[in-house]
């Protein structure tokens, strides 16, 4: 017997909401309606799909039950407004790491403005981190430093964001140790705790920096380097216009740091989804390198 929509319903908004009663209440039905409908879930799919604790989550057969809804859900949206239901709108959560964000991604956003009947719903999330929310379901689509395919998607090649090490004149000047920087006091600034970029470039040197400054949003970041906070890595996009300026000039010792991004999507005939994914290679295509 094959699953039925009002079932993956059910699991998708346990998953979302982390309760049958929250469940029950986002789907205007009744606790029991969520609970025989998952009963009859795992049934057909002969295993446990949701851990009942608190809060639930599915276990790791129903992720994969959790991504089918989600699939579902979109391809029925776009089958509404195949037949003309022009209140309807298909939503597309695509998970995109905040420096493309800040940069090149901004291109497509101008592209989706145009589009009727689609909704974003955009994902902050490091590039090396957004396959877990593809084997989730929480985003269709990705912008991933991850080459490998997550199951049930394809994997095509962006280009590559280029980082180039910079700060202040000033922090440069008060720094300085010859020809070189002391690397391993001057501060640094990162994104939050996922971003390794900077942490990689002096464990290549062989330093454990003394202060770390955390500054989780994109735009305050880099006005963070630009008052001469620290210094990090910033995408060519943002780093070239401050260099022409003089806001900012590189740092001795480490010309780049080059990272490949790819566009990891589910296998679905969506035409919503090929539409954000033409428009995702038209912006990467416009303002990333090409590799070599």
């Amino acid at each position: 017997m094959a699953p039925q929509p009002a079932q993956l319903e059910a699991l998708v908004a346990i998953a979302d909401h982390g309760s049958f009663e929250a469940a029950a209440r986002a789907l205007h039905v009744t606790a029991s309606a969520i609970s025989q409908r998952i009963r009859a879930l795992e049934t057909t799919a002969g295993q446990v799909l949701v851990s009942r604790t608190a809060p639930c989550r599915p276990t790791e057969a129903g992720s994969a039950y959790v991504r089918l809804g989600r699939q579902t859900r979109l391809l029925f949206a776009e089958a509404r407004l195949e037949v003309d239901d022009a209140d309807h709108v298909v939503s597309l959560p695509v998970a995109v790491n905040a420096d493309s964000l800040a940069t090149w991604f901004r291109v497509v956003l101008s592209a989706a403005a145009g589009w009727d009947g689609v909704a974003l719903k955009l994902r902050v999330e490091d590039q090396a981190y957004s396959a877990g929310l593809l084997r989730s379901g929480d985003a269709l689509a990705a912008v991933t430093s991850d080459p490998t395919p997550v199951q049930g998607c394809a994997v095509e090649p962006l280009g590559i964001l280029r980082y180039g090490a910079a700060a202040t004149p000033g922090f440069v000047e008060r720094w300085r140790r010859g020809r070189s920087m002391d690397w391993e006091r001057m501060p640094v600034v990162v994104f939050n705790e996922k971003d390794a970029l900077q942490h990689d470039v002096l464990a290549a040197r062989g330093v454990t920096p003394r202060t770390v400054h955390q500054v989780p949003t994109s735009t305050d970041f880099h006005e963070a380097i630009r008052r001469g906070l620290g210094w990090c890595l910033l995408p060519e996009p943002q780093l070239l216009p401050d260099l022409e300026a003089g806001v900012l000039v590189r740092l001795p010792g480490r010309d780049h740091v080059d990272v490949p991004l790819f566009w990891q999507r589910w296998r679905l005939d969506s035409p919503a989804l090929l539409q954000l994914t033409n428009a995702v290679h038209h912006a990467a295509r416009a303002h990333l390198r090409r590799p070599g």
